[in-house]
């Protein structure tokens, strides 16, 4: 039996006694009664215990502190005054007991102060929700792509090449520190080679794509940039699809698919959450969601959105350039200028990842990211290059070292075909999901620049 089952069922449970196990998240005690709000875990909200004196161990319950682990066992009654329920206890037995000190107090605490007390900002009613909705999102990641037919495909996470091509990788190694630097013979490391921990599964997975069609990975994801934003973490989780026969419309097409499919699930299946985040983290985030599941995607050319903000009657602090990125200023502008969710497609190929096909300009390539109103950039995708001329030709112009991208090349020749696919960070989407600011507040336990605790 748990809050969950109880609150879920309330008609059935009233005026029985039942058991439960939970947490005291508050404790008012008076003369001869007390009221106790228990916690399990199994539901944003709480139950109160009402006890009084008539329990045989009275005295020793009005001690219990804030974070006890406890038994009880009573009746469920309606609460006066209203529709809710509470228990009248008939039984109050310490399972676990909590001292003073404990930190997290029934009081207001600022996000920086619970980061550092990671392992038990869990039991905070912002954390509750925010791993609760994170949880409810990764299943619907997961049921969105098994009803498509997907094939869930478990990238390496130790790699010896580098997807994005930036170098921003953490190494792996076997090897004395001492016996490491520019002339390190890597013949003798654990794997014979230089190994990374992965930036993407994205390559690995176009193998899988070019043998099952469509596959997606769902896993961890590392990156050594020296980054302290809001939005970067050194150990994050991307969903990256792969789809064969898939040319950047349908690329597009999924991606809105999917993301327009996991926040409708998440504001079907955690609306107690998302109330609870609408109220106390970003007022309106109900309307923001809701808004973006009912919005058509613009699908718009990058040169025609530099065109747009070039015209704007704006003073931008980063004026916008033609063969050159968009900062946020611009993101948000875009979204606004049309009213909802942008698709920018087609970017120039100096800006981008070499492995994405070349358009017929031979200037940009079938490239495209999904800015959203509120957020800004949220996923990034593209056509793979499929012509392996045209591939080699843009890794030798990149300097990109063929020596462990043979096996990625050799797709090219055996059977290879149109194929697409995308990125999406998931703690990127939880930050749009609940309004929580800071990525740090979205992973369990993040791990950022100078800071791997826990």
């Amino acid at each position: 039996m748990d809050l969950r089952e109880l609150f879920n069922n309330k008609e059935k449970y009233l005026e029985k006694e039942v058991t439960l196990n939970g947490w005291i998240r508050q404790h008012r005690d008076q003369k001869s009664f007390g009221f106790i709000s228990l916690s399990d875990g199994t539901r944003q909200g709480h139950l109160q215990v009402v006890y009084t004196e008539d329990l045989s161990n009275f005295l020793e319950v009005k001690k219990y502190l804030v974070g006890s682990a406890i038994e009880v066992t009573g009746k469920i009654v309606k609460s006066i005054g209203n529709q809710d329920i509470e228990m009248q206890a008939s039984n109050i037995k310490l399972l676990g007991d909590c001292p003073e000190d404990y930190p997290i107090q029934p009081k207001r605490h600022t996000r920086e102060f619970l980061r550092s007390y990671a392992y038990l900002r869990p039991r905070t009613n912002l954390f509750q929700a925010v791993f609760r909705i994170r949880s409810i999102a990764a299943f619907a990641i997961h049921k969105y792509f098994q009803e498509k037919g997907f094939i869930y495909f478990h990238a390496p996470l130790i790699t010896s090449s580098d997807c994005e091509g930036a170098g921003e990788m953490f190494q792996v190694t076997t090897l004395p520190i001492g016996d490491l630097g520019k002339d390190v013979d890597y013949s003798k490391d654990f794997f014979g080679k230089m190994t990374n921990l992965t930036v993407s599964g994205q390559l690995e997975a176009e193998t899988f794509a070019l043998a099952f069609k469509n596959v997606y990975t769902f896993g961890p994801t590392f990156r050594a940039e020296n980054s302290n934003t809001k939005t970067h973490a050194s150990e994050f989780w991307m969903i990256e699809p792969e789809m064969a026969f898939c040319d950047l419309e349908g690329d597009m097409d999924i991606m809105e698919s999917m993301l327009k499919y996991i926040v409708k699930y998440v504001l079907d299946n955690a609306k107690e959450e998302i109330e609870f985040c609408d109220k106390f983290v970003e007022n309106g985030l109900i309307e923001k969601l809701t808004k973006l599941v009912n919005s058509p995607f613009t699908r718009v050319d990058h040169e025609e959105v530099i065109t747009i903000l070039k015209n704007a009657n704006v003073n931008w602090e980063f004026p916008p350039e033609y063969g050159c990125d968009i900062q946020k200023e611009h993101e948000k502008y875009i979204t606004e200028y049309f009213n909802g969710p942008v698709f920018i497609k087609n970017w120039p190929k100096d800006i981008k990842a070499f492995y994405m096909k070349l358009n017929e300009d031979n200037k940009t390539v079938a490239a495209v990211d999904l800015e959203v109103p509120g957020a800004g950039e949220l996923m990034g995708g593209s056509q793979r290059e499929e012509d392996y001329q045209k591939l080699l030709k843009r890794m030798e112009e990149l300097n990109i070292d063929k020596t462990n991208m043979e096996w990625y090349l050799n797709l090219r020749k055996y059977g290879t075909c149109i194929h697409s696919g995308f990125g999406m960070g998931f703690e990127r989407l939880l930050i749009y999901l609940t309004g929580v600011d800071n990525i740090r507040d979205v992973i369990p336990y993040p791990r950022v620049p100078k800071s791997c605790e826990f």
